[in-house]
This record gives C-alpha cells, structure tokens and sequence, in this order.
C-alpha cells in the first residue's frame, strides 16, 4: 500500500480492498500470501480453490434438487394409493382441476414458487446486463489507454527516427561539400569538422535514447548489426490504429508492447462480452417460457425449458466459479500495481528500474532518467547552430559556393530542433503517466465493478433455476390430464335444451299428490 501513496489520481476502491483480504488457501489447504504472481503456481491454487466453491455449490444445488423430486415422486405415489372415499371427496371440493382442499392450496403455492423464482431470474438478467456493460466500459477505458502510449512512443520513435536520419543526412551530404570547399581555408574547415563532430555524438546520444526507450517497452527493437541506428519505420496514426507487432502464438512479448495488450484485450473481450450477452438472452428466454407455459399449462413447453433450465443452472455456477477467480486476481493486481510492473520481467527486460519508476509515479522530485541524454543533445545542437551563424557571416564572402551547402545544413538543424523540442515534451512522464493511471481506473474501478455485478448475477441465476427446477414438477401437478379435458368438453358440450325440460317428478304433482290432466295448472302447462 506504501507504493500506491506515490501513484497520483489513484486509490483502491474499496471493493478492491475487500476482495483483496480473502483469505488463500492452496490445494494443500495451506494459508498462502495475496501478492499477485500470475506466473507462480502456488498463487493459481489460490484461484482455483477459490472458483472450487462454486462447484461445492453446484453439487448442492443438485443434492437439494434430487431431493425435492424425489419428495413429490413419494407424493404422488402415495396420492394415487389413497381410497375412493377419498377421491370423492376432492371432487365435491374441487376447483375445476380435480383438486380441492389442502392438495389445492398446496399446488398453489407451488406455482407461486415457480413465479417468484423466475421473477429473481429476471431480475438477475437485468443485474447481468448492467454488469456486462460495466466491465466493457472499463476493458474499453483501458485498451484506449494502452492505445494511447503506444501512439506516444510510436510518436518518439518517429521523431528520433526523423532526427537521426536528418544529421546521417547532413553529415554524408552538405557537410562533406563544404569540408571540400574549406580544404584552403583550416578556421572554416575547423569550424565545419566540428559541425560533423557534433552531429555524430548526437545521433550517437539518440541512438542511445532509441536502445533505451526500446528497453522501456516501447513500440520498437533494438539494435541491428549495422553501424546505423536501431530504428523501425514507424508513422503515428490515430491511437485507435496505432502500429502493432503481434508475436507469433499469442505468446507475450518481451518487452511488453502496450499496442499488442490492447490489441489483445480487445479480441477477447469482444467474445467474453457476446458470450455473456448470449447467457443472458438464453436465461431470459427460459424465465419468460417458463411464465408462458405455466399460464397456459402447456407441458410440453415446461418439460422443454426444464431441460433449457438446467444447462443455466450448470452455466451460472460456472460463470460464477470464473468471474471469483477473476475478481480476486484483479482486486490483488489493483491493490499495488507498481510493484507487480516492477518486478515482472514483462515489464523491465533490460530496462532499469528507475525509466519505469520514473514513468509510473511522475513524482515531482524526480529526474528524467533522460535528462543528462536531453541536456548533452541540446548542447550539441547549439553549438552546430553556433558554428554555422559564424560560418554564415565569415565564410560565405570568401566561398560563395559553399552557400548552398551551408543552407541545406541550416534547414535539416532547424527541423532537427523542432523534433528535439517535440521530442522532450514527449518524454516528460505526465503523458504516459497520465495513460497509466487511466489504464488502472478503468480496469479497477469500472471493470471491477462489472465483474462484481456479473457475480451477482451468476449467483442470484442459480439460486433462481435451483427454486424453479425444484417447484416445477409440483406445479406439473396442477395441469389436468387429458383424460379430465376430456370429460370437462363433454360436459360442457351437453345439449342446453334437455337440461331445462321437465322431469316426470315434476309434471306428477307437487307435494307427492298427482294432478289432473284437466286441471287449470296442466292446462297452463301444456298451453307454454
């Protein structure tokens, strides 16, 4: 935590620090420390004790599960076992469905159960779907970070190239003229040698630079067997195209190149953001078929969705599994990143760990790294441009040949001093520092956040599909059989007109005496 103190704009959220004080156990069940050592193997027992709860979870889904379908299969057996009497009494009582009293009641809080816990899946989904933006929200913040410093050090890389080629230039060309020109004249021809000193230390100071910020991780190599600069061709274009080299096998460079981590990033987070949004749409799917079936008692339809049920409830425990060992790894990189940048061998291949200090705290009482390197550069540059004004004034009145020389001198000296300038603000560590701390915001505030939520989600899904896988073979229960439809149609289907006709009791008499044909009530009888 002392290290972070250092990092502007930066603090682990509280989340993070949460996460972070789990405590780890190995497979040997053997307390172990939180640092985050991706590479080491006791560190990835940590995570996978962890993502093991989800499976002791699953297990128990599954034993709660077999349980309550092995309750109503006992149920129902003994249902069917029960007397006549007893059936005959449930249809005095029933409601339409040949079901009445307790068992009614029962089967009702059966399907209330169903609808409740496909109520938490929906409201899991939608917690899922917050979450999955999230974390898309932050990879996004940070792969446009990553993009962001390799534009920059694409961009230095350009200028030195630029520059250094600018003096080679200079050196093969007009200043070999005018030492020719000067062969009579040793002031000038002194002064002009001393040009060509100059330019070769600072292109051998830039080179250095290059090999340098190469080490740095930067978006180039380093040197080739040639007398020349180890400089690629590089041309800045939008951060969102900057340049990239990708290794062959997906294998992590070294050093690390911030253009092929974003790159990567990218790829994979497309597929895990459609996977999730496919999981999601699936659970949701489920939920509102279940609803469906259960609302119009198609049985089909609910034996469908139960097999649909259970692969989203061995996906949700899954999910959660992976999005725990996530989460942990990230809240423990979150917690003290500058020290797993320093140590990782990623990260500082030949590099000194005071260039990446320098650029990951930006602290105000430290030094460029390069600022001996800028300063010794800049002399140089001063006393070629010092040496041409006296070359200028003194010379020329003697050699007006060498004029075409020595103004083609002067415009590669001012355009190499405008990319030294550009050159040194591009090296200052606010940019890329500021790229950093961005980098981290994204991925442990945002992207922390998203993992949290789709944790959330995984877990309240499963709950919601265990509830529902247990509740909807009682709620099959409630569904009338074909042979009930049957007699309901037939009932329904008798002939109005017999049902209100007379019976012989009633046209007999009343009261148990008969009445007489003749009589004024037959006749009224008759008459209607």
């Amino acid at each position: 935590m002392a290290a972070m103190a250092t990092v502007p704009s930066y603090t682990p959220s509280l989340w993070v620090r949460m996460c972070h004080a789990l405590p780890r156990l190995d497979l040997t069940m053997t307390m172990r420390d939180n640092l985050f050592i991706p590479d080491s193997w006791e560190y990835q027992q940590t995570l996978l004790v962890l993502s093991s709860l989800s499976a002791i979870a699953l297990v128990l889904s599954l034993l709660v599960i077999i349980s309550f379908l092995i309750h109503y299969c006992c149920c129902r057996r003994g249902d069917r076992s029960e007397g006549s009497e007893e059936e005959e009494e449930d249809e005095e009582g029933s409601t339409g469905h040949g079901y009445g009293g307790k068992k009614g009641r029962g089967i009702c809080c059966i399907t209330w159960v169903s609808v409740a816990a496909v109520t938490l899946c929906c409201v899991a989904v939608g917690v899922g779907f917050y979450g999955n933006s999230e974390a898309n929200d932050g990879i996004y913040q940070l792969t446009s970070s990553l993009l962001t410093a390799n534009y920059t050090l694409a961009s230095i890389d350009l200028l030195v190239s630029d520059t250094i080629s600018g003096l080679q230039l200079s050196i093969a060309g007009p200043l070999t003229t005018m030492e020719e020109l000067f062969t009579g004249s040793k002031p000038y021809l002194v002064s002009t040698r001393n040009c060509r000193r100059l330019s070769e230390n600072v292109v051998f100071l830039l080179t250095s630079l290059t090999m340098a910020r190469s080490s740095d991780g930067g978006a180039w190599n380093s040197s080739n067997n040639s007398g020349d600069p180890p400089i690629a061709a590089l041309t800045p274009v939008p951060p969102s195209m900057a340049p990239t080299v990708a290794p062959v096998g997906g294998v992590m460079p070294s050093p690390f190149s911030p253009g092929w981590a974003a790159n990567t990033l990218m790829v994979n987070e497309d597929y895990r953001w459609l996977s999730y949004v496919l999981l999601l749409l699936l659970d949701l799917l489920v939920c509102l078929f279940i609803l469906l079936g259960l609302a119009k008692q198609v049985r089909w339809l609910l034996i469908l969705m139960t097999v649909l049920a259970w692969l989203a409830l061995f996906l949700s425990w899954g999910s959660l599994g992976l999005e725990t060992a996530t989460v942990v790894a990230v809240s423990d990189f979150c917690t003290d990143p500058n020290t797993f940048v320093l140590n990782s061998t990623h990260f500082n291949s030949g590099t000194s760990s005071d260039v990446l200090d320098y650029y990951l705290t930006c602290s105000r009482r430290m030094n460029s790294p390069f600022q001996q390197l800028l300063t010794q550069s800049q002399r140089a540059l001063s006393s070629i441009h010092t040496h041409l004004s006296s070359l200028d004034r003194n010379a020329l009145p003697q050699v007006p040949k060498a004029e075409k020389s020595l103004r083609e001198v002067q415009q590669i000296l001012n355009a190499t001093e405008g990319n030294f300038h550009q050159l040194v603000a591009l090296l200052s560590c606010r940019g890329l520092n500021k790229d950093y701390i961005d980098s981290l915001k994204g991925l442990c505030y945002d992207g922390m956040e998203g993992l949290l939520y789709l944790s959330l989600y995984s877990f309240l899904s499963a709950l919601a599909f265990t509830a529902i896988l247990c509740s909807l073979p009682g709620a099959w229960r409630s569904f009338p059989s074909d042979s009930e439809e049957y007699e309901d149609s037939d009932s329904e289907s008798e002939d109005p007109f017999t049902s209100h006709q007379y019976s012989p009791s009633m046209l007999t008499g009343y009261g148990g005496s008969q009445t007489h044909p003749n009589s004024a009530h037959s006749r009224n009888l008759y008459s209607r």
